[in-house]
Order: structure tokens, then sequence, then C-alpha cells
């Protein structure tokens, strides 16, 4: 039997968007981003996946995969296979309204917390080589992150061509999974421990 493809929608968010499984979404949170000490994830909790706007003349948004950390963080994933160049677009769209429908009138702007956008995408959308890329703000002649309240991370699968022996950290057996899952007969033993135990 064949495990589902987890670049459909459907099982994507099944995998991933499990609020009884949060520890897989942890893992994948973590080593994407490579959250270690004081930034690892412990807990997320799954929010709605449904950004209406408080003004009904702008779109609505369903999103794949939307959660909430324990420092109140915001994170996306969205898995993308059908080509779209204007997805980088999309991206800021999305990740715009969640940090504007963080506060209300009257809410001071501290309280604004940051968003992190992490694209699956099933074709190739940058010029870099790298299947994963990740883009900050940054000022232009220092480098530094002084605007820190957004992030993007791009995970191109065609550019993925490592073998799973090859895949040395968590976050190359994640998008090795994400690639290929679909032809598994049974979960093969590499990915035993990926995720940790929640309480």
């Amino acid at each position: 039997m064949k495990f589902a493809n987890p670049t459909n929608d459907i099982a994507f968010k099944k995998i991933f968007g499990d609020e009884n499984k949060t520890e897989v979404l942890i893992s994948f949170l973590n080593s994407i981003l490579d959250f270690k000490g004081n930034k690892e994830i412990k807990s997320v909790t799954i929010a709605n996946p449904y950004q209406v706007p408080k003004i009904k003349e702008l779109k609505n948004t369903i999103l794949d995969i939307k959660a909430i950390n324990q420092n109140d963080e915001h994170f996306i994933v969205e898995m993308q296979v059908e080509k779209d160049k204007e997805f980088a677009k999309r991206s800021l769209y999305y990740t715009s309204k969640s940090y504007v429908e963080q506060i209300d009138k009257g809410v001071n702007y501290k309280e604004l917390q940051k968003v992190y956008f992490i694209g699956i995408l099933d074709f190739e959308i940058l010029e870099t080589k790298d299947y994963i890329s990740r883009h900050l703000i940054l000022d232009e002649k220092t480098l530094k992150q002084d605007i820190a309240d957004f992030e993007f991370t791009f995970i191109e699968l065609k550019k993925f061509k490592l073998k799973l022996s090859e895949c040395d950290t968590i976050a190359k057996k994640w998008i090795y999974f994400i690639q290929n899952a679909s032809s598994f007969d049974m979960i093969p033993q590499e990915y035993e421990n990926i995720s940790p135990k929640t309480k």
C-alpha cells in the first residue's frame, strides 16, 4: 500500500496540520528554519487557515497551514504544485494579512509578532540553484536585519536531487519525504525519531 502524496493539499494538511500530532509540524519548522536553543519551537497551536479581511472589498484567503508557537510568532506553510509565477507576490500578501490581523484598533503596535512564511513549490521560481532559500528584509549597506518581522523561506522541490542515504539533516529528510513519500511502501528507518515527543 502506497502512502498519500504530501504534495496533495489534503494529504499535506493531514500530515502537517494535525492538531493531535503537532510534533510533526514542530520538527518540520525547527529543521527548515534551523531553529535551535532559545529559538527552538516547543509547542504550536494550529490556527484557523481562513484569513477573512476586515474590509469586505479585500480578498479572502485560505492557507494550507497556519500555526502559532509558544512565543506567539506566526507560521504560514503553503504547498503549491501548479506553477504560479506570481507565488512570491502571493506570499507577501498572505504574510501581510497574517501580520495585520493580529491587532485591532487601539492596540499598540508592539503587540505585533513575527510572521514566517514557508512556501514548498513543485516548480522552479527563483534564480538561485539552491533548493532552499531564505529571504529577509536587510539594510542595503550594513546587511543588518533591522526590520525583522517578516521572513520568507522557499523550498523548490525540482532542485532537490539528493538520495535518502545522502540526507544527513532532518530538514533534508523532510524535503525528501514530501518529494518521495507517495512511492514508499513503508516508512524507511531513517525516519525513526525524526519528530520530538510532545507532552
